[in-house]
């Protein structure tokens, strides 16, 4: 049995267990309900690849160093109320605000505020492969293990309590825009230490600790999570009492409670939805520019998929103007790159694969490719970058068997898809990718580097030196003008090679009910909790 599956099966084994659990009451006099479809691995961003903990979970039981403002996308403090850059990029030197409490359970009373061993612990824990806690609960980091962090942070020093100081191998331009993904959180040293004393640590990952709005109340496998709000929450006390994010329903069963005020905010819609939801005067949506990329992706070590000239002629197949119209209805544009255009990296020259059926045929005829029997791996819920992944394969099935390629359909959940996809078993995977950074070097590394094919985040399983060097390069630069010269280059190497062909980048979606108020949207796929309230409420 892999490590991979090893560890998801014990996740799945532990995270049935409660917290601690506030009085219940009645949630529409003390908060709110929150439907999405996902699976929940971790409470850990730092040990998710992407999903329910990292878009939802992780903007209310963490913070981090650094924020992201969902309005301008530039970096503003957030745990860390100043920083330096040292070394032409090759040193980081973060101030911490005073006075930040981290949250208080049944099993956990803090005797200190946070400080610089925090951070240190924090991050010391993923890029110390020697760290004691480094292997904790599987030593899986899928994020900063595909940006290869372990080998370039030479190391996280404590100058003072309140100054932490990185040191990198190399200068490192995206290196801020890394400290403010939701992948980093700031950890309690001091949980960790009376978790080590009590030989518990495995409960890090899954009875969480933070500095958020809200902290863990309640979690049923499969059906809900209970937030209960922190009230020594230093940006100050969430107005609503508690949270309560429903697992239980997909597609039609989260629009039917979201009709019938089960649901108060009903995450990803479907596009196909839309007309419901904008002619219920009851109902409120927010629509926002989104950084995220649905693709497609080729396992390029399985042939025939290993010869571009076979990725490119299949890529003809592909009829992405009716994706548009069937999966989207409007809410999303045409990828020509793997960045989205919102990217301040993304190139205007970069072309949409045309649709071009009898070309492909010819191709793959002229290749010597007959009878092709491809394996497509799914998701079965939907996605922040796709309302409808088991629709949009549906599609895609049906544009490769008019040219003669037999398409099956796998659906599968959670973290078997990973399982599936590096069992290398599939030829092909629906995927996507969404983060909170605006730097360009969030979509390369994750998705396409070779260092992500071991974090088990580049389902292409390609491995190009000359692309990973052009990455390095727009890393070493701190002039933006070269390193946009370097991701222009990068994504030349991609429209060539096509290791992934880009599909789609959508707008955020999110509907709720007309009383909610004080959920801002942010177009990196989170929102906050700490600021909403019902419009008809006292303060609680």
């Amino acid at each position: 049995m892999s490590k991979l599956l090893c560890s998801l099966l014990l996740s799945l084994s532990v995270l049935s267990a409660p917290a601690w659990s506030a009085p219940a009451g009645d949630i529409r006099q003390t908060g709110f309900v929150y439907c999405v479809s996902g699976t929940l691995n971790t409470f850990n961003p730092q040990m998710a690849s992407s999903g329910l903990t990292v878009d939802t979970l992780a903007a209310q039981l963490y913070d981090r160093l650094l924020d992201v403002d969902p309005y301008t996308y530039r970096l503003k403090p957030d745990l860390a109320s100043s920083w330096e850059v040292r070394d032409n990029g090759a040193t980081y030197r973060f101030h911490l605000r005073s006075g930040v409490q981290f949250q208080q359970t049944n099993q956990f009373r803090p005797s200190r505020a946070l400080n610089a061993d925090d951070v240190v612990f924090s991050f010391a824990r993923m890029f110390d492969r020697n760290h004691p806690w480094h292997n904790v609960n599987g030593g899986n980091y899928p994020y900063f293990d595909s940006l290869q962090f372990s080998d370039s942070v030479q190391s996280v020093k404590k100058i003072d309590n309140r100054t932490v100081e990185f040191r990198l191998n190399s200068p490192d331009a995206s290196f801020l825009w890394h400290m403010a993904t939701h992948y980093a959180p700031v950890l309690s040293k001091e949980y960790a230490d009376q978790l080590t004393a009590q030989g518990r640590q495995e409960e890090m990952d899954r009875q969480p600790v933070g500095t958020g709005p809200y902290q863990l109340s309640e979690y049923r496998t499969g059906q809900y999570i209970r937030l209960a709000r922190n009230p020594h929450y230093w940006k100050g006390v969430p107005r609503l009492q508690q949270a309560v994010i429903d697992l239980g329903s997909g597609g039609t069963g989260r629009l039917s409670k979201l009709l019938t005020g089960e649901c108060d905010v009903l995450a990803y819609p479907a596009a196909s939805q839309l007309t419901i939801l904008r002619d219920d005067p009851r109902l409120r949506m927010t629509l926002r520019p989104g950084m995220n990329i649905a693709y497609l992706a080729f396992n390029t070590r399985k042939p025939p998929l290993d010869r571009p000239e076979v990725r490119h002629a299949l890529a003809l197949a592909i009829n992405n103007e009716r994706l548009m119209e069937s999966i989207y209805y409007g809410t999303a544009e045409t990828a020509a790159s793997i960045l989205p255009r919102a990217s301040w990296a993304y190139d205007n020259d970069a072309r949409i694969t045309s649709y071009d059926p009898e070309k492909s045929r010819a191709a793959l005829a002229a290749l010597g490719i007959s009878d092709l029997h491809l394996r497509l791996v799914v998701p079965a819920a939907s996605q922040s970058w796709n309302p409808s992944p088991l629709k949009t394969a549906e599609l895609l099935q049906a544009d490769l068997a008019q040219v003669g390629v037999r398409l099956t359909i796998v659906p599968v959940e959670g973290r078997f898809q990973e399982a599936q996809l590096m069992a290398m078993n599939h030829d092909l995977t629906l995927s996507g990718w969404a983060t909170d950074s605006n730097d360009p070097d969030s979509f390369f590394r994750p998705l396409l580097s070779c260092a992500a094919i071991r974090s088990q985040t580049n389902y292409a399983h390609w491995c190009s030196p000359a692309f990973d060097e052009t990455l390095q390069n727009a890393l070493l630069s701190q002039q933006l003008s070269g390193r946009i010269d370097s991701y222009d280059k990068a994504q030349q190497i991609l429209a060539q090679e096509l290791p992934v062909l880009p599909l789609a980048s959508s707008l955020r979606l999110q509907a709720f009910r007309h009383d909610i108020k004080g959920l801002v949207l942010s177009p990196f796929g989170n929102a906050s909790f700490a600021g909403v309230y019902r419009e008809s409420d006292k303060e609680k």
